[in-house]
């Protein structure tokens, strides 16, 4: 005997009676118990269970700001990576200084606009629409399509605000940076001091894409990142010496003060993607220098010119 094939119902009209399909459908409350169709909640709304648009009141947890604090960081790092890319060919290291001053303080301005700009406006303190999962972060892989026929568009952004603002930072620090750092570098650097600015022109749009596609993959998994591209980063700042013996590297970090900013920028880092664990605790910020020590004491067994081939 045949079995008869079941379909998916729900309501079409703008009516409350049954859930809207798909996780992140919803109707509008137009009053009177009457509701829009199902689709698309507003910006700065979100579907509850009962597929009812309900404005979103959270508050960011503190790995929200650990988060938005690592996208801020990511640019400025950047900035600071061309810039002293730059420094050997400059025989001033002041004007250098002054380069990587001007660029925390773009950043650091551009951060603080795009929270104001951002629900509530005016204030330093942000309204957003709670992160539960990854797919918050995908609606578009997510529009249902009941019984297979009409797909119904639910697109949105369930994980308000923390999609658009990293956006609208990187365009307000392009706004930024092109608006004061032309007249440094017309007073100071005149001739290497806008290869950082064509840098930063490549970078922040691959930035944008970057975040724009992977977003969610980096939220879930950006304390991972701090913590691998700090051990990277401090081995290959070490790995840039000629001398490889273990006196050489501790004398030169510790008496040069580029070296010693250098390396606590590292560990600050380090620091940074510890605390964002999902499990932390305060012991692990012992293991902070860990990997400079490692690399230190290693460094003569791993040197190529001790190597040799039978």
């Amino acid at each position: 005997m045949l079995r008869e094939k079941s379909s998916f119902y729900y309501s079409k009209v703008g009516e409350m009676k049954t859930r809207c399909p798909g996780e992140y459908c919803g109707r509008i409350e137009l009053g009177l118990n009457n509701y829009s169709d199902c689709g698309a909640c507003p910006r700065g709304y979100r579907s509850d269970f009962r597929s009812i648009c309900v404005y979103c009141e959270g508050r960011p947890e503190l790995y929200d700001w650990l988060y938005l604090g690592f996208m801020t960081l990511l640019p400025l790092v950047l900035h600071w990576f061309c810039i002293d890319n730059v420094s050997p060919l400059v025989g001033n290291n002041k004007s250098v200084l002054v380069f990587h001053l001007c660029a925390l303080i773009e950043v650091s301005i551009a951060a603080v606009l795009t929270v104001w700009l951002t629900d509530p406006f005016g204030e330093m303190d942000l309204r957003t629409c709670n992160t539960h999962q990854l797919s918050d972060w995908y609606t578009l892989l997510h529009n249902p399509q009941p019984n297979y026929e009409e797909t119904i568009h639910c697109t949105q952004e369930a994980v308000y605000p923390l999609y658009t603002m990293v956006l609208i930072f990187y365009c307000l620090s392009i706004i930024i940076m092109l608006l004061v750092r032309p007249f440094l570098v017309r007073y100071l650097l005149p001739k290497v001091g806008k290869l950082p600015i064509y840098a930063a022109l490549y970078f922040f749009p691959i930035l944008a894409l970057l975040h724009a596609v992977f977003g969610g993959l980096i939220y879930f998994t950006f304390p991972y990142i701090v913590i691998i591209l700090s051990v990277i980063s401090n081995a290959a700042h070490f790995a840039y010496k000629l001398d490889q013996s273990m006196m050489f590297l501790v004398v030169s970090t510790v008496s040069d003060l580029r070296n010693i900013l250098i390396l606590l920028g590292h560990w600050a880092l380090h620091t940074y993607g510890l605390a964002a664990l999902p499990v932390f605790h305060w012991s692990l910020i012992g293991l902070v220098p860990l990997p400079a020590i490692i690399y230190i004491l290693t460094a003569r067994f791993t040197d190529p010119n001790k190597l040799h081939t039978e």
